[in-house]
């Protein structure tokens, strides 16, 4: 799975906002859902699977925090669809006519 694919989950995009302060263990994101533990657990497999999160051991507990590598997928993406934005808009203005009517 890719980084925009990940993303576009709400209980996924949900975690990644959870672990905007810091690492947090599984129990701790998993207390702030109406899901199961075991589901927090699954879509924490797929947030490192896709390259936007990553986990450590610690004791029994595993914490998960943000690998910001990972959004560069995300960012790059975003960039491409503002410059296009960007470009089309500027275009648009480019063609006005001067005297303020309207085209």
């Amino acid at each position: 799975m890719n980084a925009l694919d990940a993303i576009g989950n709400p209980v996924r995009r949900a975690l990644l906002e959870r672990l905007r302060p810091g690492p947090q263990s599984v129990q701790q994101l998993a207390d702030s859902f109406d899901i199961s533990r075991p589901a927090v657990s699954r879509h924490l497999r797929l947030l490192e699977d896709a390259g936007l999160v990553t986990h450590a051991a610690h004791g029994r507990q595993n914490l998960y925090a943000l690998r910001a590598e990972g959004f560069a997928e995300v960012r790059g993406y975003l960039d491409a669809l503002w410059s296009d934005a960007l470009a089309r808009f500027a275009l648009a203005a480019d063609n006005l006519p001067d005297d303020g009517e309207s085209p």
